[in-house]
């Protein structure tokens, strides 16, 4: 348990704190107006303090701090420490889905339009997030007809800039064919602008522009040319019809709604610009630490305003209470947007009755996110604690490592480490590993190789500050499992004895013939009940590594067999190898091309040049050159 600091050593300043626990892994991390006022909390009888907040006291070892100037910057240092770290005491938050967006892509030369989920890159624009991809894909379809800008991918366009002709859209008129200059680049930036105007909103200066083309068309006689512009106008008068107007046009407000209960809840936004409802978004929030109301809000904010928010900040953030400082994140708002941003609880009229649809919203989510986590939660508590009964360990194991090998009469050996952590896999441990001292097929030395490498290197961390490890191996695992039978046992026994890591770290062995599991010291094997958790836990595991090394292998197999003709020539690198078959048009091209063709690039040295001719016009093995030859060396020269 965590010893209070000495008296007068923590400061009364603002700053961010951290618990720590014996391995040196932050488990907890909070902020504060006063560092001293705020951590005096922690150290008074336990008895006083909410059971989460117990239990993290409890756990942790020691306790640091980093002061900061303001709160500001308090705030802003907690929120990149808890996503560097995720503290396990530390509210967590779930997704229910990947949300899809709407992507522009302003850095492209020719921006293009997409529907894209996943992470954002800086300098394009975004429009969302949606509830459902054919939702937007369909208002896409729509804007196409009268903003046409490409959607096809980067190869595609300069796969038809190259033959000349434009694609299918082009000719049905959803794309202006700027792969084969059918649109100058002003012309084309316009309708960019254009279409960022309308999903912006400004779709009244849209519909006033066609009409009036439309009508000097028709005015005009060119009957065809309004009739062009009717079906765009028609178009974009359906894709406003699909954005639901709830407030004036000015508006630009987000609204949040939470429904839950003291161990979860679930958050559902609406976000609303030039008054009407331009995305939405859902996630469930762990509450793994103690939270009331306004510091529950407080965390949402923080999570929907410090990351790469898609669609910006809104003058006014609409939420069920006030957060637990409102000041001071109406400051930080205000600082991102450069304009006043306000947070309040609507109290009438339409912006109450839209904030209650966002809260039925989030109450339909958390009903269908508790049916469907209810069981799978009790399922793996269950099956953590079965594998501590079954198998004696002195505690449920939250971390489980699971080793496994993969070879073809041993070549491309490789290894594969997959971690459950609670149950899940947490992939972002998983580690591959090429056997490297093991010539033959030897499955008892490559086990021992990828667990000595793997040990070793913890031992090699766990000396090192906490700030300065790497995290690929930073912390044991609490079960140790390896695919096999005893014989694989006696090979990760040994491996732990020789490094001193016995006494710390349990191991077992699943054999798949019939599910036994061995452990040291016991000739019998354990047999699980059939149906338990805890069987299915090892069993999901085990075939998780076994198929994370099956797929290193073939991707080094795959690799092998499609080796290139230019691989490994001195002098030619992947830059120079890509460039030298680019130019020539393939790698048959380059079989085929004279030396002083070669040497012709200016690009490419004379030596290196030779070196490719060398290589790809080699002695048959009959003894004959079967390849034209390099010329002799001038008189004289060495």
């Amino acid at each position: 348990m965590v010893q209070r600091p000495p008296a007068g050593s923590i400061p009364d300043t603002p700053g961010s704190y951290q618990f720590k626990d014996v391995e040196g892994r932050v488990i907890y991390v909070g902020k504060a107006k006063s560092l001293r006022s705020r951590l005096s909390n922690y150290f008074q009888n336990p008895r006083n303090l909410p059971t989460r907040t117990r239990q993290m006291v409890e756990t942790a070892e020691s306790v640091e701090w980093i002061q900061v100037a303001n709160e500001v910057e308090a705030l802003m240092l907690e929120f990149s420490l808890i996503q560097r770290h995720k503290p396990r005491f530390n509210v967590r938050y779930t997704d229910d889905k990947s949300y899809p967006f709407l992507c522009l892509t302003l850095v492209d030369d020719w921006p293009r339009a997409m529907v894209m989920r996943g992470k954002r890159k800086k300098g394009n624009r975004y429009f969302g997030p949606y509830g459902q991809a054919y939702a937007i894909r369909d208002t896409l379809d729509l804007l196409l007809r009268t903003f046409p800008i490409r959607t096809c991918t980067d190869n595609k366009f300069r796969h038809h800039e190259k033959l000349g002709k434009p694609c299918l859209l082009f000719h049905i008129e959803k794309c202006a064919g700027p792969c084969v200059g059918e649109v100058e680049k002003p012309a084309y930036d316009e309708m960019v602008e254009e279409l960022i105007s309308f999903l912006e909103g400004d779709t009244d200066e849209i519909v006033a522009k066609l009409e009036t083309q439309m009508q000097t068309a028709s005015e005009d006689l060119e009957f065809e040319l309004a009739a062009h512009l009717r079906d765009r106008l028609t178009a974009v008068r359906k894709a406003i019809e699909k954005q639901q107007m709830v407030f004036a046009r000015n508006e630009d407000v987000d609204v949040i709604g939470l429904h839950g209960d003291e161990l979860e809840t679930a958050v559902q936004v609406f976000y609303v610009r030039k008054g009407r409802v331009m995305g939405r978004r859902g996630f469930v929030v762990d509450k793994a630490e103690e939270l009331d109301g306004p510091e529950l809000v407080s965390r949402v904010l923080e999570r929907l305003y410090f990351e790469d928010n898609p669609v910006g900040s809104p003058k006014e953030v609409l939420v069920p209470e006030l957060p637990s400082d409102p000041a001071l994140y109406e400051e930080w708002l205000t600082e991102a947007r450069e304009s006043r941003v306000q947070i309040r609880v609507p109290q009438r009229g339409d912006k109450r009755k839209l904030q209650e649809t966002v809260t039925q919203n989030a109450l339909e989510t958390f009903t269908r996110h508790r049916l469907k986590r209810t069981n799978d939660h009790n399922s793996r508590a269950r099956a953590l604690n079965e594998l501590q009964e079954h198998l004696d360990l002195p505690l449920a194991p939250l971390r489980i490592e699971c080793y496994d090998m993969s070879h073809i009469q041993g070549s491309d050996y490789v290894g594969s480490m997959v971690v459950m952590e609670d149950g899940l896999p947490k992939k972002s441990d998983y580690r591959r590993f090429k056997i490297q001292t093991v010539a033959g097929n030897d499955d008892f030395a490559a086990m021992e190789e990828v667990l000595t490498r793997r040990f070793t290197a913890y031992l090699r961390e766990r000396k090192v500050p906490v700030e300065e490890r790497e995290g690929r191996f930073s912390y044991p695992p609490q079960l140790l499992v390896v695919d096999g039978g005893k014989g694989q046992l006696s090979v990760a026994t040994r491996v732990l004895d020789e490094l001193g890591l016995s006494d710390e770290i349990p191991v077992v062995s699943l054999a798949k013939q019939f599910e036994e599991v061995f452990v040291p010291g016991r000739s019998e094997s354990i047999r699980l009940p059939r149906q338990s958790e805890a069987l299915y836990l090892l069993q999901r595991i085990r075939d998780e590594s076994h198929r994370f090394a099956i797929t290193f292998h073939r991707q080094l197999r795959d690799k092998r067999m499609t080796k290139s003709a230019l691989d490994g020539i001195e002098g030619l690198g992947p830059a120079r190898k890509k460039r030298l078959a680019k130019e020539l048009g393939g790698v048959n091209a380059v079989k085929r091309a004279e030396l002083d063709d070669l040497k012709k690039l200016s690009w490419l040295p004379d030596e290196v040049a030779e070196n490719v001719f060398r290589a790809l016009h080699r002695v048959g093995s009959s003894g004959a050159d079967t390849r034209r030859r390099l010329p002799p060396p001038a008189e004289g020269a060495e």
